[in-house]
Protein backbone atom coordinates (compact mmCIF):
# COMPACT_ATOMS: atom_id res chain seq x y z
CA UNK A 1 0.00 0.00 0.00
CA UNK A 2 1.47 3.35 -1.02
CA UNK A 3 0.34 6.14 1.28
CA UNK A 4 1.13 9.69 2.31
CA UNK A 5 0.51 10.92 5.83
CA UNK A 6 -2.20 10.11 8.31
CA UNK A 7 -5.10 11.20 6.11
CA UNK A 8 -4.61 8.15 3.90
CA UNK A 9 -5.27 5.89 6.92
CA UNK A 10 -8.93 6.83 7.28
CA UNK A 11 -11.22 3.83 6.84
CA UNK A 12 -8.30 1.39 7.06
CA UNK A 13 -7.47 -1.47 9.39
CA UNK A 14 -4.49 -0.28 11.44
CA UNK A 15 -2.32 -1.98 14.02
CA UNK A 16 -1.30 0.49 16.73
CA UNK A 17 0.68 -1.91 18.94
CA UNK A 18 -0.08 -4.04 21.96
CA UNK A 19 -1.58 -2.69 25.18
CA UNK A 20 1.05 -1.02 27.37
CA UNK A 21 3.60 -0.67 24.57
CA UNK A 22 5.31 2.49 23.34
CA UNK A 23 3.91 1.99 19.84
CA UNK A 24 0.30 2.11 21.03
CA UNK A 25 0.74 5.22 23.20
CA UNK A 26 2.45 7.22 20.49
CA UNK A 27 0.16 5.99 17.71
CA UNK A 28 -3.00 7.00 19.60
CA UNK A 29 -1.57 10.46 20.29
CA UNK A 30 -0.59 11.11 16.68
CA UNK A 31 -3.87 9.72 15.33
CA UNK A 32 -5.82 11.90 17.74
CA UNK A 33 -3.79 14.91 16.63
CA UNK A 34 -4.98 14.25 13.09
CA UNK A 35 -8.61 13.68 14.04
CA UNK A 36 -8.46 9.92 13.60
CA UNK A 37 -9.97 7.50 16.11
CA UNK A 38 -12.02 4.34 16.34
CA UNK A 39 -14.94 6.03 14.57
CA UNK A 40 -13.16 6.41 11.24
CA UNK A 41 -10.56 3.60 11.35
CA UNK A 42 -10.43 0.00 12.56
CA UNK A 43 -7.78 -0.19 15.28
CA UNK A 44 -5.97 -3.45 16.02
CA UNK A 45 -3.59 -4.09 18.92
CA UNK A 46 -0.87 -6.38 17.56
CA UNK A 47 2.74 -6.75 18.58
CA UNK A 48 5.28 -5.68 15.91
CA UNK A 49 5.90 -9.31 14.92
CA UNK A 50 2.19 -10.11 14.61
CA UNK A 51 1.49 -6.83 12.84
CA UNK A 52 4.24 -7.58 10.32
CA UNK A 53 2.81 -11.02 9.58
CA UNK A 54 -0.74 -9.73 9.20
CA UNK A 55 0.41 -6.81 7.07
CA UNK A 56 2.22 -9.14 4.67
CA UNK A 57 -0.79 -11.45 4.63
CA UNK A 58 -3.11 -8.56 3.75
CA UNK A 59 -5.19 -8.90 6.94
CA UNK A 60 -4.51 -5.27 7.92
CA UNK A 61 -3.79 -2.20 5.79
CA UNK A 62 -1.20 -0.39 7.90
CA UNK A 63 0.87 -0.72 11.05
CA UNK A 64 2.35 1.98 13.28
CA UNK A 65 5.46 0.73 15.09
CA UNK A 66 8.13 2.08 17.42
CA UNK A 67 11.14 -0.16 16.86
CA UNK A 68 14.90 0.07 16.66
CA UNK A 69 16.24 0.47 13.15
CA UNK A 70 18.23 -2.72 13.78
CA UNK A 71 15.08 -4.80 14.37
CA UNK A 72 14.63 -7.80 12.02
CA UNK A 73 10.99 -6.79 11.57
CA UNK A 74 12.07 -3.42 10.14
CA UNK A 75 14.46 -4.97 7.65
CA UNK A 76 11.94 -7.61 6.61
CA UNK A 77 9.32 -4.99 5.81
CA UNK A 78 11.80 -2.68 4.10
CA UNK A 79 12.82 -5.41 1.65
CA UNK A 80 9.34 -6.77 0.95
CA UNK A 81 7.64 -5.46 -2.21
CA UNK A 82 4.17 -5.99 -0.78
CA UNK A 83 4.44 -3.03 1.61
CA UNK A 84 5.51 0.61 1.40
CA UNK A 85 6.70 3.03 4.02
CA UNK A 86 4.21 5.77 4.85
CA UNK A 87 5.80 9.15 4.24
CA UNK A 88 5.31 11.96 6.76
CA UNK A 89 5.39 15.26 4.82
CA UNK A 90 4.93 17.36 8.00
CA UNK A 91 7.75 15.80 10.04
CA UNK A 92 9.18 19.20 11.02
CA UNK A 93 5.81 20.21 12.47
CA UNK A 94 5.53 17.02 14.51
CA UNK A 95 9.09 17.43 15.82
CA UNK A 96 8.26 21.00 16.87
CA UNK A 97 5.06 19.96 18.64
CA UNK A 98 6.59 16.90 20.31
CA UNK A 99 10.18 17.42 21.59
CA UNK A 100 10.61 13.65 22.02
CA UNK A 101 10.19 13.14 18.26
CA UNK A 102 12.76 13.84 15.59
CA UNK A 103 12.77 13.76 11.80
CA UNK A 104 14.70 10.94 10.14
CA UNK A 105 15.03 9.93 6.50
CA UNK A 106 15.15 6.36 5.24
CA UNK A 107 17.58 6.42 2.28
CA UNK A 108 16.40 4.99 -1.01
CA UNK A 109 17.67 1.45 -1.56
CA UNK A 110 18.80 0.88 2.04
CA UNK A 111 16.39 -2.05 2.50
CA UNK A 112 17.41 -3.88 -0.69
CA UNK A 113 19.77 -2.35 -3.22
CA UNK A 114 18.96 -4.97 -5.85
CA UNK A 115 15.23 -4.19 -5.77
CA UNK A 116 15.88 -0.54 -4.88
CA UNK A 117 13.77 -0.73 -1.76
CA UNK A 118 12.50 1.79 -0.81
CA UNK A 119 12.31 3.42 -4.20
CA UNK A 120 12.93 6.95 -2.85
CA UNK A 121 13.97 8.72 0.33
CA UNK A 122 11.19 8.49 2.92
CA UNK A 123 10.89 11.02 5.78
CA UNK A 124 9.75 9.39 9.02
CA UNK A 125 9.34 10.24 12.68
CA UNK A 126 11.58 8.64 15.30
CA UNK A 127 10.96 8.64 19.03
CA UNK A 128 13.86 9.47 21.33
CA UNK A 129 14.49 7.02 24.17
CA UNK A 130 15.51 8.43 27.56
CA UNK A 131 17.68 6.71 30.16
CA UNK A 132 16.05 7.59 33.49
CA UNK A 133 17.26 6.68 36.99
CA UNK A 134 16.00 7.37 40.48
CA UNK A 135 17.23 10.58 42.07
CA UNK A 136 19.02 8.67 44.85
CA UNK A 137 20.98 6.41 42.45
CA UNK A 138 24.66 6.48 43.40
CA UNK A 139 26.80 8.65 41.12
CA UNK A 140 29.13 5.73 40.39
CA UNK A 141 26.20 3.64 39.11
CA UNK A 142 25.03 6.54 36.95
CA UNK A 143 28.46 6.84 35.35
CA UNK A 144 28.49 3.09 34.69
CA UNK A 145 25.09 3.26 33.00
CA UNK A 146 26.10 6.24 30.89
CA UNK A 147 29.39 4.65 29.90
CA UNK A 148 27.60 1.43 28.90
CA UNK A 149 25.02 3.41 26.92
CA UNK A 150 27.85 5.15 25.06
CA UNK A 151 29.49 1.83 24.20
CA UNK A 152 26.21 0.36 22.92
CA UNK A 153 24.65 3.35 21.12
CA UNK A 154 27.64 5.32 19.84
CA UNK A 155 28.07 3.07 16.79
CA UNK A 156 26.76 4.46 13.48
CA UNK A 157 23.44 3.34 12.02
CA UNK A 158 20.85 4.29 9.41
CA UNK A 159 19.64 7.28 11.39
CA UNK A 160 22.70 8.21 13.47
CA UNK A 161 26.31 9.20 13.04
CA UNK A 162 29.14 7.67 15.03
CA UNK A 163 29.14 9.07 18.58
CA UNK A 164 25.85 10.93 18.11
CA UNK A 165 24.13 8.98 20.88
CA UNK A 166 23.74 8.97 23.79
CA UNK A 167 23.20 12.73 23.89
CA UNK A 168 22.68 15.06 26.83
CA UNK A 169 19.13 16.21 26.07
CA UNK A 170 16.69 16.90 28.88
CA UNK A 171 13.33 15.99 27.29
CA UNK A 172 10.95 14.87 30.04
CA UNK A 173 13.18 15.05 33.14
CA UNK A 174 16.20 17.25 33.93
CA UNK A 175 19.74 15.94 33.57
CA UNK A 176 21.39 14.87 36.80
CA UNK A 177 24.63 16.54 37.89
CA UNK A 178 26.50 13.32 37.07
CA UNK A 179 25.03 13.20 33.55
CA UNK A 180 25.90 16.85 32.96
CA UNK A 181 29.48 16.18 34.07
CA UNK A 182 29.66 13.03 31.92
CA UNK A 183 28.62 14.84 28.74
CA UNK A 184 30.98 17.74 29.46
CA UNK A 185 34.13 15.84 30.46
CA UNK A 186 33.42 12.20 29.64
CA UNK A 187 34.52 9.33 31.83
CA UNK A 188 36.08 10.36 35.18
CA UNK A 189 39.88 10.56 34.97
CA UNK A 190 40.56 8.14 37.82
CA UNK A 191 38.55 5.34 36.19
CA UNK A 192 40.95 5.30 33.26
CA UNK A 193 43.73 4.03 35.55
CA UNK A 194 42.10 2.45 38.63
CA UNK A 195 39.58 -0.35 39.19
CA UNK A 196 36.01 0.85 39.54
CA UNK A 197 35.77 0.33 43.32
CA UNK A 198 39.12 2.02 43.98
CA UNK A 199 38.37 4.97 41.71
CA UNK A 200 35.02 5.49 43.47
CA UNK A 201 36.70 5.32 46.90
CA UNK A 202 39.45 7.77 45.93
CA UNK A 203 36.88 10.16 44.44
CA UNK A 204 34.86 10.16 47.67
CA UNK A 205 38.00 10.66 49.79
CA UNK A 206 39.00 13.60 47.60
CA UNK A 207 35.58 15.15 48.09
CA UNK A 208 36.19 15.06 51.85
CA UNK A 209 39.82 16.16 51.70
CA UNK A 210 39.41 19.19 49.46
CA UNK A 211 37.44 21.27 52.03
CA UNK A 212 39.84 20.21 54.78
CA UNK A 213 42.87 21.21 52.71
CA UNK A 214 41.10 24.48 51.94
CA UNK A 215 40.97 25.21 55.67
CA UNK A 216 44.46 23.97 56.52
CA UNK A 217 46.32 25.70 53.70
CA UNK A 218 45.87 29.27 55.05
CA UNK A 219 47.03 28.05 58.46
CA UNK A 220 50.13 26.51 56.92
CA UNK A 221 51.00 29.82 55.33
CA UNK A 222 50.95 31.55 58.73
CA UNK A 223 52.64 28.70 60.60
CA UNK A 224 56.27 29.84 59.88
CA UNK A 225 55.45 33.35 61.07
CA UNK A 226 53.79 32.01 64.21
CA UNK A 227 56.74 29.71 64.87
CA UNK A 228 59.23 32.54 64.37
CA UNK A 229 57.25 34.78 66.71
CA UNK A 230 57.22 32.00 69.34
CA UNK A 231 61.02 31.54 69.12
CA UNK A 232 61.66 35.28 69.21
CA UNK A 233 59.42 35.59 72.28
CA UNK A 234 61.46 32.96 74.09
CA UNK A 235 64.72 34.62 73.04
CA UNK A 236 63.57 38.02 74.24
CA UNK A 237 62.47 36.53 77.55
CA UNK A 238 65.87 34.91 78.09
CA UNK A 239 67.56 38.10 76.95
CA UNK A 240 65.54 40.02 79.56
CA UNK A 241 66.64 37.66 82.29
CA UNK A 242 70.29 38.01 81.20
CA UNK A 243 69.92 41.79 81.17
CA UNK A 244 68.50 41.65 84.68
CA UNK A 245 71.45 39.53 85.88
CA UNK A 246 73.88 41.84 84.16
CA UNK A 247 72.40 44.87 85.89
CA UNK A 248 72.51 43.07 89.25
CA UNK A 249 76.21 42.19 88.77
CA UNK A 250 77.00 45.78 87.85
CA UNK A 251 75.24 47.01 91.00
CA UNK A 252 77.25 44.64 93.22
CA UNK A 253 80.53 45.67 91.62
CA UNK A 254 79.76 49.33 92.32
CA UNK A 255 79.12 48.57 96.02
CA UNK A 256 82.43 46.78 96.37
Amino acid sequence: MRAQGFDSLRGRKISIGAEGGASRTLALELLKRNGIDGSNVELREYSPQDASSKLLAGEIDAALMVLSSDSPVVWQLLADERVELTSFPDTDAYAALYPFLTKVVVPAGVGDLTKHRPSSNVPLLAAKASLVVRGDTHSAIQFLLLNTARQVHSVPGIFRHSGQFPAGEAIDVPLSDEATQFYKAGRPFLRNYLPFWMASLVARVLVLLIPIVGLIYPLLRFFPAIYRWSIERKVWRVYGELRFLEDELDARSDVC
